[in-house]
């Protein structure tokens, strides 16, 4: 059918999470703008994403702590019987989340350039978006709007295995874990990724025994010696296989059973609960971008060019929908380009400039915490680089020694020739803050030199920094 009267916007906004980079300022420059989120507003990192994750993972590292006071010749009565009010830890995270979402709507009602439509949308053409009165069916009482403009900013969604007799079983996805008030006695893990260790770390310290099932190894996409740290550790924490593949799912009777190959040897696994983290997939078969004539890459996320622009010129896209950089820290970062150069240089014929990355760092949120920014190692060999490695364990350093760490370090790669830090890798305690320093080194270019030439205090943990690349010195 045919759309029908649509409802004309000069912007289009997909998407609530970094997509608010445009929704108020265009607005404010006097353009209509639509804001189409079925869900709550603020995205991902709001809703099911980085903001409810840390908020239950620091009471887990509270509770291992706890665990560990006996490190420092401190005795907790019964250690082994610290338990957690979780019902109502969820309780205050999601009010918190839910509140704070509720806060945004408010706002665009205030605005009368705004309309915010609380509806699934898919694309009939290039121009024109169907509001769907049924989330997932094209019907005939669908609405239309159009726009000049149009920002896809839709994100990605859980992905879920091809594992026979998995489908519609209760199992949960991130989605429900932030949600969950229920302490399972035991719960499966299927994933070895952020997702997967951050909240398996906190289903493990939060009553649940976890057993976590992965094809390959743990955080695959960090430094080699980072993965290999992390795997010792975290194996020792929790029950890990590796090299399993999944041959059935089954749920009876209130319990999961997993059947797997685990190094040729055929298994079952069973628990009470079943967390399935294996990455996401984009957005792009909801919203049928096809109709648009928007093209795609191999695994069906956005193909941009420099400009962030898709191959429609009035449509562009960025953040998790692209799969460039799945974090809400770069999806801001590229929202914010998108305006200056759409809405605030262009009009004014300022020449505009592709989007310049500056180094892209990242944490993850389990035990042992993992910061990177930068080449990893794999990647400067594949590259050609010349490079140099320096290396200085937790344990190698003052605090280190306060702390008491046995595991951890602070890796360092600089290139060669310029002499130039060029990646930095850190997994222990306060990694997602240590790595800070060395992503400002990254970003104005310091060489190995000028960070010798720094005061760090001592002793903070930074110093393990300044140590690092004491032991990379006398490898030039």
């Amino acid at each position: 059918m045919a759309p029908i009267n649509p409802t004309e916007f000069d912007v289009i906004v997909i998407g609530s999470g970094s997509g608010s980079k445009i929704t108020r300022p265009a607005a404010k420059l006097g353009n209509k703008v639509a804001i189409v989120e079925k869900g709550p507003l603020g995205g991902t990192c709001l809703n099911r994403g980085c903001i409810p994750s840390k908020m239950l993972i620091h009471p887990a590292d509270v509770i291992n702590e706890i665990e560990h006071a006996k490190t420092y010749d401190i005795t907790v009565p019964a250690v082994n019987d610290v338990t957690i009010d979780k019902a109502k830890l969820v309780n205050y995270v999601t009010s918190y989340v839910d509140g704070e979402s509720a806060s945004i709507d408010p706002i665009y009602e205030k605005d009368p350039n705004v309309t915010h439509i609380k509806k699934e949308c898919a694309f009939v053409d290039d121009h024109t978006l169907r509001i769907r009165k049924t989330e997932g069916v094209n019907s005939d009482d669908d609405t239309y709007i159009t726009g000049k403009k149009i920002f896809v900013v839709a994100g990605a969604r859980p992905i879920i295995p091809r594992i026979p007799g998995l489908e519609g079983t209760p199992y949960m996805t991130s989605t429900e874990v932030l949600r969950c008030p229920k302490t399972f006695k035991r719960v499966i893990i299927i994933g070895g990724g952020y997702i997967a260790t951050e909240l398996g770390y906190y289903l493990g310290k939060t009553g649940s025994e976890v057993t976590f099932l992965v094809r390959s190894g743990f955080v695959k996409n960090e430094d080699i010696q980072v993965q290999e740290e992390f795997t010792k550790i975290f194996s020792q924490m929790f029950d890990c296989h590796f090299k399993v593949q999944f041959t059935k799912v089954e749920y009876n009777n209130e319990i999961f059973k997993v059947y797997v190959n685990e190094n040729g040897e055929d298994k079952v696994y069973e628990a009470e609960g079943l967390f399935v983290a294996t990455g996401v997939t984009p957005n792009t078969d909801v919203l049928e971008v096809k109709n648009a004539g928007i093209e795609l890459d191999k695994r069906g996320y956005i193909k941009v060019d420099e400009y962030l622009r898709t191959n429609v010129p009035h449509i562009w896209s960025w953040g998790d929908i692209i799969g460039r950089n799945l974090f809400r820290h770069s999806a801001n970062f590229e929202g914010e380009y998108a305006f200056r150069t759409i809405f605030e240089e262009t009009p004014k014929g300022i020449e505009i400039k592709p989007i310049d990355y500056p180094p892209v760092p990242h944490a993850i949120f389990t035990n042992p915490q993992i910061g990177g920014v930068g080449l990893t190692e794999q990647e400067a060999k594949a590259k050609g680089i010349d490079y140099v490695i320096g290396l200085c364990p937790y344990k190698n350093s003052a605090m280190g020694d306060a702390l008491r760490s046995k595991d951890g370090f602070v890796k360092l790669i600089f290139e060669r020739s310029t002499r130039k830090l060029i990646g930095a890798h850190i997994i222990g305690v306060e990694a997602s803050n240590m790595i800070h320093m060395c992503i400002a080194f990254l970003q104005f270019g310091a060489t190995i030199d000028d960070m010798l030439r720094t005061i760090y205090i001592h002793p903070a943990l930074p110093e393990l920094v300044r140590n690092a690349a004491r032991r990379a010195l006398p490898n030039f």
